[in-house]
């Protein structure tokens, strides 16, 4: 079991930056891979990053690819999602999840633990 708690949103202006935080609970951390999604209102969750257990693999979903970097302390238990380049677009609630069942790491079903999720907000 793991609980997961996400930090770091805010409002932001277009272009800016932000750094999002998920600490998890537990000492299996570092044996999960873990994932960011987001949704936004009226829309699918969507698939943002991945990273493996080690760290030494990491995903990203086309419309984020480039712009933001997934990483992860296991000494902290935390995962981090560096985002930059912020578009109005990427305006949602993000979400911290962990342990997929499988390799499909950009599916939100396979993940068996969530976070409450934090909200980024982009200014135009």
């Amino acid at each position: 079991q793991v609980q997961l708690v996400e930090s770091g949103g805010g409002l932001v202006q277009a272009g800016g930056s932000l750094r999002l935080s998920c600490a998890a609970s537990g000492r299996t951390f570092r044996t999960y891979s873990m994932g960011w999604f987001r949704q936004a209102p009226g829309k699918e969750r969507e698939f943002a990053a991945a990273i493996s257990w080690s760290g030494g693999s990491t995903y990203y979903g086309d419309s984020v690819k480039g712009r933001f970097t997934i990483s992860r302390v296991n000494t902290k238990n935390t995962v981090y999602l560096q985002m930059n380049s912020l578009k109005p677009e990427d305006t949602a609630v993000y979400y911290c999840a962990a342990d997929p069942s499988g390799s499909r790491w950009f599916n939100p079903n396979e993940y068996h633990y969530w976070g409450q999720g934090t909200q980024v907000t982009v200014s135009s």
